[in-house]
Parts: C-alpha cells; structure tokens; sequence
C-alpha cells in the first residue's frame, strides 16, 4: 500500500504538492473536517426549510440573481447551471494540472463554508486518486466568478456528463465512473454553484508553473556560474560584502550560492591575478538579477500558496451563526497579479540566460573560439542555437504583458471587473518551457566552453554537472543536429537534476 497524505483542509503547501507530483502517495481527507462540512450543508438546508431567500441557493445567477426558484426545481436548477456554464474551449488542460484542480477544489470545500456534502468532496478525492481525469478546456475563464467554465466542465464530468480521461483513454464521463464503481453524483441545493465557483483553475495552473519555476531557478543558478567559469570570470562580484550593503533579501541568499557553487574552481584560481577588470552585467549581475527573480518568485508562491487554501467560491456559509453571505472571494486579482510578478521574473531569468549564450560565442568577448567550436566557418557551431535562445527570450517579452491590468465586463455588466488570472496563469507554461530550452542551451554552450579549458576543472560542484551533461550530449567537436541535445538537457532541467547541485529551495 502506497504512503497516505492526509488532506487537512486549509494547511496545503507548495512542498505538499512537490511531494504529490513525485507519485506513489494516496490522499485522504482529514476526518477532523467532517463536522464543518456536515455543519454547512446543514445551514444551507434550513434556508430552504425556512422559506428564506438566499443567492445560489434558491435565485437565479449573477445578473437573475433577483429570479426566485421553487424548491421542487432546486436540484434542477444546479444541474442545469453546470451544464449551461460547460462553455470552455481550447486544447485541454494538462493531466497535471486538472489532478491539481480536483485537489485544491476538494481542500476548499472541506473547509465547511461552502455547503457541499462529504459525497462531493470524497469524489473528487476519488477521481484525484484514481487518475480519473476531467477532460476540462484550457479557455473560457476571465477570473472572477471564479474559473466558472473550466470548473463546470469539472462539474459536469461528476454528475456523468461530458468526458474523463481514465488510464490514458478519453470516455464518455459516465462510463469511466461506471468503471470506477461510482454513481454520477445527484447535486443538492447550492452545490453545483460551489462546485464551479471559485479560483482553482486559475491556481493550479499557477502552483504547477512554481513548481517548474522551482526546477527551473536551480538550473539556472547552475548554468549561470558554470558560465562564469567558461567565460574565465571573476567570482569577485558574489563577494557578500558587496550584497550586504544594499541590504536585498534575493541578492545576498543568491550571491552566497553563486559563491558555494563555484568555490574551488581551478579555472577560476588559473587567473586569479588577471588584469581583466570587470565582466559584462550577465556575470557580473546575476545576484541583482537573479536574487530581484527569486524575491519575485517567493512573492508569488506566497500568494498561491495561500489561494490553495482559500474558501473562494460565492455565497458563503458561516454555520456557526446560521448565515450565508454573498462576498466576492472569487475575484482572482491576487493569483493575477501572483502570475504576473512570476511571469517577469521567469522572463528575466531567460533574458539574463540569453546574454550569456551570446557572450560565450563571441570570440572576442570569452577568449574562446568563434561559435564554441573547433575550426569555425567549416563548423557553425553554437551560432543558431544562440538564435533560438533569442527567439524565446524575446518571445517571452510579449507573454510577460501583465495579464492582470485587463478587464472585460460581463454577465449583463453584473461582472463588471475581472482579474484574467486564468490567461495569467496558464501562460507561465510557455514562458517556463521557453526558459527551460534557453537555459538548456545555456547549459550546453557553458559545458562547451568548460571543456575548451581543459585540462583546467571547474568547481567540485559543477564537474558532476559537467558529467550529467556529457551523458546527454557528447562535446561539440565539428557540427552535428543540436535540437536532440536542447531536449535531453531539458529532460534534465525538468526532473530536478540541478537541484543538488544548485543547493537551492523555493520552498
């Protein structure tokens, strides 16, 4: 039997889902959360008991929220609002981030304030556990109202409509529950407007990108010192006098790093006494540089990491006093502005990454041969694959338009300001699989560069990097095809193998 993570509503961390993603770990649902959640459905059964009229429960939606509904037509009206709001499309979302989405829309409701029964938060579990995946279209969320397409899609696949992914075959819903020894689920009063209400999307689109963010800052530090070496740098700059100073929190944990990775160096003590006085800024400041990304990068897994905990669906029950009060926790405004410090930041760690590719092939910049390469002009060598680094890079440029500063009314002007945390979120995937192949070139020319050194080693750290590297891509001795090596690199950098050497954690 594979280890049980315990789902405490409301305590999930980014390092929990680390953890998750790796495999091999079932979850269940904390039974300490079972009186607030009994306690909730309670609440909203008494409103219609008492022949109160309360928002979600008993009306219309947004703009018809002055509509009354009869309580015979109650579990009709939910069914009908899951299917009327499936309207997503677009290629479907990632099968890593849909088992995120059924993970944190089941922490959300356990809280107890959304009046969902256990048989709806335990099928979620199920679904999660089982890799019974909604097939849920990227597009169609503007954030607010919460991810209101992509959840309903969610929804629907619960109560048998629409389509699941079940060991890799996508089937009609209601077969791969069947298969699962499940029941479509029946919606009582309030629960399908909590089901796809709320921010989840948006968020685990958002987590999974901080998890490559994660991957990606240890490659990164890695690839950045070992061209400080390539390029016969100086480790001067990382001195944490010079950090302490200016007092930033990013620059100083980042620089010490830098220092740790590259300690012993012989390249670096072959010209320690060299009359060069100072390397370009891509050298010379990739603590201010780097050390501004990751300041940037904990903001946003601070923010994320409490919306994965956060009640964000609309209107809430507070049973403790009887109430239910309508609010707007489904305004993703933070996850928005979250994805966009993050986006910057990826953004600017390929930017910083691409300069250095660029400094390596110039002969008169690194003092190594034109293109990293032997005989140049018979052999091209790195030429185009600093080209390619600099199509992504500046193809990052126009994905890192903060998402957050547009809005769109809608819902007959009752939405009239939403947060496009959905686009901001989901766009990180392309900026970090563009920086990945950035900083695997990087990676490679860097190695490259270290090898023309020869017999000089470089750090203690870096000569296993140095090795990992050779096992994926031999030295660049005359021209061969590069792209096989920019993806077995970036095989690399996505299962985490710089972790260690980097000595880095985001979280």
């Amino acid at each position: 039997m594979p280890p049980t993570f315990t789902l405490r509503a409301g305590h999930l961390t980014l390092a929990d889902l680390r953890r998750l993603e790796a495999g091999g770990v079932a979850v269940a649902l904390d039974p300490a959360a079972h009186q607030a959640i009994d306690a909730s459905v309670e609440t909203v059964r008494a409103v219609i008991r008492e022949n109160r009229t309360v928002y979600g429960v008993n009306t219309g939606f947004g703009s018809l929220a002055r509509t009354r509904i009869a309580d015979a037509e109650l579990a009709e009206l939910q069914r009908r609002l899951v299917l009327s709001h499936a309207a997503g499309t677009g290629p479907a979302l990632s099968d890593r981030v849909v088992r995120l989405v059924l993970l944190l829309k089941a922490n959300g409701l356990a809280r107890g304030h959304s009046g969902v029964r256990r048989e709806a938060i335990e099928m979620l579990l199920t679904l999660y556990g089982a890799e019974a995946l909604p097939v849920i279209p990227a597009k169609g969320s503007v954030g607010a109202s919460g991810d209101l397409a992509p959840l309903a899609h969610m929804t629907a696949a619960m109560i048998g409509q629409g389509e699941i992914k079940l060991a890799g075959e996508v089937m009609p819903a209601e077969a791969a529950l069947a298969a699962l020894a499940l029941k479509p689920l029946a919606l009582e009063a309030k629960e399908g407007l909590a089901l796809l209400n709320g921010t989840q999307v948006s968020t685990a689109l958002a987590a999974a990108a901080l998890l490559d963010a994660e991957r990606l800052f240890q490659a990164a530090l890695v690839s950045g010192s070992l061209c400080v070496d390539a390029a016969a740098g100086s480790d001067v700059p990382f001195d944490p006098r010079i950090q302490a100073v200016r007092g930033q929190l990013g620059q100083i944990e980042v620089a010490k790093l830098y220092r740790t990775i590259l300690s012993s160096s012989e390249i670096r003590q072959s010209h320690i006494d060299c009359d060069r006085v100072q390397d370009p800024y891509s050298l010379r400041c990739q603590p201010q540089v780097m050390g501004a990304a990751l300041d940037m990068l904990r903001f946003a897994a601070g923010v994320v990491e409490r919306e994965m905990n956060a009640v964000s669906d609309n209107p809430l029950v507070f049973a403790d006093k009887g109430e239910i009060l309508s609010g707007g926790n489904f305004h993703a405004e933070p996850v928005a502005m979250a994805a966009d410090a993050a986006a910057i930041a990826l953004s600017e760690i390929g930017s910083i990454a691409e300069r250095r590719i660029a400094l390596l092939t110039d002969s008169r910049m690194s003092g190594l041969p034109a293109f990293l390469v032997p005989e140049p002009g018979l052999n091209s060598g790195f030429m185009i694959a600093h080209v390619t680094a600099a199509a992504l890079a500046s193809e990052n440029k126009g994905l890192s338009h903060p998402a957050s500063v547009d809005s769109l009314p809608t819902s007959a002007n009752q939405e009239d300001h939403v947060s496009m945390a959905t686009w901001g979120a989901r766009r990180l995937h392309d900026i970090a699989d563009n920086v990945t192949a950035i900083v695997a070139i990087e990676l490679l020319a860097a190695a490259q560069g270290v090898e023309l050194r020869r017999p000089l080693k470089t750090s203690p750290t870096l000569e296993p990097v140095m090795a990992a590297i050779r096992k994926k891509a031999a030295f660049w001795d005359q021209d061969r095809a590069m792209a096989p090596d920019i993806e077995a690199v970036k095989g690399l950098i996505e299962r985490g193998a710089f972790r260690e050497a980097s000595g880095f954690s985001l979280f």
